[in-house]
């Protein structure tokens, strides 16, 4: 999962906005069904 899905997720949970969990959920597994097999759909970071 993307950091930034993960942060706004964290954010969203800790606001008990339940609009907003859904919302990131269903675009959670919208990406999910979009990216190519074999991928876990995050960004390699360098260091």
């Amino acid at each position: 999962m993307p950091q930034w899905l993960c942060n706004q997720l964290m954010r969203a949970y800790l606001k008990k906005d339940r609009r907003q969990i859904k919302m990131l959920n269903d675009c959670w597994f919208f990406y999910q069904r979009q990216s190519p097999a074999g991928t876990n759909g995050t960004v390699p970071r360098s260091q």
